[in-house]
């Protein structure tokens, strides 16, 4: 497999390559390029690659401009650092859309898809395979195991998921709660980002839930969450700009 990246940052190209190199031995990186121009000039002087890994931040513009200037033939998965271009990806046709920094597994799962695609409808038909793809849906409710007892949890109920010793929990506005199946990382890929917000690497919390905020250090904001908790949580400065972008809802998902 032939493998174009496209990728401003250099430790995250080089980062990148490593991950290719542990998961698909026999792939070959044809181009490493940083930017919207270089990128185009590629692209009309070779044949298509099998696969572009494509960041959307480049040193002169976005992936969005470089997809104006020419039409890439072969499957792109997007890396980037925000949520916000998400649906953007998608428009674009993308097979996956991984947030940085990129773990191993993420990309093994996206290369499985591209996999699957091929299996499916053939390598020829993965373009068509990508129009057909929608923006994504989000969870309405959970099925809750506790004890022998079983029950559903409806999404608007939950106040803030939150994660304690390895394991998660959904703490409800009646102040219930209720062990999940999954880790936080996996619920917030599906909670619906324009209601939830991962502040932190404990808390993925419910808009409803603020019941006061205040200016921390660093620009970091202390969250009073409802149902309260002992130790008021604090915004971790890396999604600050985000958070103050998603209360305000100017923060696409």
């Amino acid at each position: 497999m032939n493998i174009v990246i496209i990728e401003d940052e250099q430790p995250a190209r080089e980062r990148l390559a490593e991950l290719l190199k542990d998961i698909m031995p026999d792939a070959r990186i044809v181009a490493t390029l940083d930017a919207v121009q270089p990128a185009s000039k590629w692209f009309s002087e070779n044949p298509s690659p099998d696969l572009v890994l494509l960041d959307v931040q480049l040193a002169d513009g976005t992936a969005f401009d470089l997809l104006k200037l020419i039409k890439i033939e072969c499957p792109v998965i997007f890396t980037t650092a925000h949520r916000k271009y998400a649906l953007d990806a998608f428009k674009a046709k993308s097979i996956d859309y991984l947030l940085k920094p990129v773990k191993k597994q993420d990309l093994e799962s996206a290369l499985l898809k591209l996999e699957e695609f091929k299996h499916l409808f053939g390598k020829e038909d993965i373009n068509a395979s990508q129009k057909s793809m929608q923006p994504p849906t989000y969870k309405k409710r959970f099925i809750i195991r506790f004890g022998e007892h079983i029950k559903t949890l409806a999404v608007e109920d939950i106040s803030y998921c939150i994660s304690e010793n390895k394991s998660t929990f959904a703490r409800t506005f009646d102040g219930q709660k209720y062990p999940m199946d999954y880790n936080l990382d996996t619920l917030e890929g599906m909670l619906d980002p324009q209601h939830f917000f991962r502040i932190n690497r404990q808390y993925l919390i419910n808009l409803k839930a603020i019941a006061e905020m205040k200016i921390f250090s660093k620009a970091r904001v202390i969250v009073r969450l409802n149902p309260p908790v002992k130790d008021l949580p604090v915004v971790s400065s890396e999604r600050a700009a985000d958070f103050k972008l998603w209360l305000a809802g100017d923060l696409n998902p």
